[in-house]
């Protein structure tokens, strides 16, 4: 995707801010040389930024606008190390708004639905993200947060909710709850709004059935705004960006150079106008394509492929390298199982195991189901894991991200 020439006059207008501003990149800038671009030769030979650059600037060593312009933090929501942590101008604040009522209207979601919201609030960008686009958009927000499921399905009856938003994993949740209650006739709803987490097409096949409804794929990144900077349409061929506020790159996550469109590499990211923490060429990690061409809804804006995993998903075993996406794909080749799996690897006598479980009906036979599956993992990976076959329901459910790889090699 070759930049344009409005989107290098956005970028050198980041760049002397970053410069003005003394920040982390702004530095890197500096010992580069680089004070504009005028080409998208030039583009390319400014630096990559990483999280751990953005951890190393903690606490606000990201901060680009004068602090009396910051009107909020956000934090990412990993695990380990330091947090980083984004400063927001209003500009920035209502910038994400747009963009993500603009997600809402590519879903065909509008001012006369109800959206009910259950990914958290706090330091993580995602509920307030979902929150502030539907207010945009003018629908009416139902701000539940995560967790508390009796609740949720209460007050999806009684407000008789059109839009649920969530991650995959607690979607599936709240279908199955559904589903045990007998209460779909009384739920409304007609659209899903997913993201945070990957999910198969499996997955989203249970969730559709059960719950009657279309889903969209929505994408983001804490040190991108958040989610809503993406968002699939009626036609699911694709995530829609929004190349006014981004510019997004493919890179060999090798090599660090462009790959062509249509072939898979790792998302690189530039914010086009934001204030209070610009990024240049950040490297998310994510694994996607751009899809070339037009899409069939007739949108002008440019489209990515479904998350395909990250480059830090990779697992070794034994010599041979894997991603959790290989696995959830031959998962899906069986009709007999859900769409939820959960990997466990693990070091015994001397070498590594790994053991998968899927979840099936009683209508099949469980060890003969394993077998197929343990086999047919060995012709496409070429190691064979021990499968397990357990019961639909048994495999732990998340009111957030369910942890489906666990790698017991590296627990205390």
């Amino acid at each position: 995707m070759v930049i344009t020439e409005k989107q290098l006059s956005q970028v050198n207008d980041r760049i002397k801010a970053l410069l003005r501003s003394g920040s982390f990149y702004g530095k890197k800038l500096e010992e580069a040389g680089i004070t504009e671009v005028k080409s998208y030769e030039d583009f390319l030979k400014l630096p990559f930024s990483e999280k751990a650059d953005l951890r190393n600037a903690y606490p606000l060593g990201l901060m680009t606008a004068p602090e009396e312009e910051i009107v909020r933090i956000h934090s990412s929501s990993g695990t380990t190390g330091k947090p980083v942590i984004i400063p927001y101008t209003q500009k920035d604040v209502d910038d994400w708004a747009l963009m993500f009522a603009r997600c809402y209207e590519t879903a065909g979601i509008t001012n006369r639905d109800r959206i009910q919201i259950t990914p958290g609030y706090g330091l993580w960008t995602a509920g307030i993200g979902f929150q502030a686009g539907a207010e945009k958009l003018g629908a009416m927000v139902v701000p539940m947060g995560p967790g508390n499921t009796e609740k949720q399905l209460e007050m999806m009856q009684a407000l008789e909710t059109t839009v649920i938003c969530a991650t995959s994993s607690y979607a599936l949740l709240l279908a199955e709850e559904i589903g045990k209650r007998g209460i779909r006739d009384r739920i409304h709803l007609k659209k899903g709004v997913i993201g945070s987490e990957r999910w198969s097409p499996k997955m989203r096949e249970r969730i559709s059935t059960e719950l009657g409804i279309e889903l969209y794929d929505i994408y983001g990144l804490t040190e991108i705004y958040g989610p809503g900077i993406g968002i699939s349409c009626e036609h699911d061929t694709g995530m829609h960006y929004w190349d006014d506020f981004i510019y997004l790159e493919i890179i060999d996550p090798v090599t660090g150079q462009p790959v062509p469109d249509g072939e898979k590499g790792e998302i690189v990211i530039t914010t086009l106008v934001k204030e209070g923490a610009p990024l240049i060429r950040y490297r998310t990690h994510d694994l996607s394509r751009i899809i070339p061409g037009e899409c069939p809804c007739g949108s002008r804006f440019p489209r990515i492929d479904t998350i395909d995993g990250r480059t830090d998903d990779m697992m070794k075993i034994k010599g041979v390298n894997v991603f959790p996406a290989q696995i959830e794909e031959i998962i899906g080749t069986f009709r007999e199982v859900s769409g939820e799996y959960q990997i466990r690897i693990s070091h015994l006598d001397g070498k590594d195991t790994m053991r998968i479980y899927v979840e099936s009906t009683g209508e099949y036979d469980f060890a003969a189901l394993a077998k197929a599956i343990a086999e047919r993992t060995k012709q496409r990976i070429g190691f064979t894991p021990i499968v397990k076959v357990v019961e639909t329901g048994i495999l732990p459910r998340s009111e957030k991200k369910t942890k489906r790889v666990i790698d017991e090699r590296f627990e205390s």
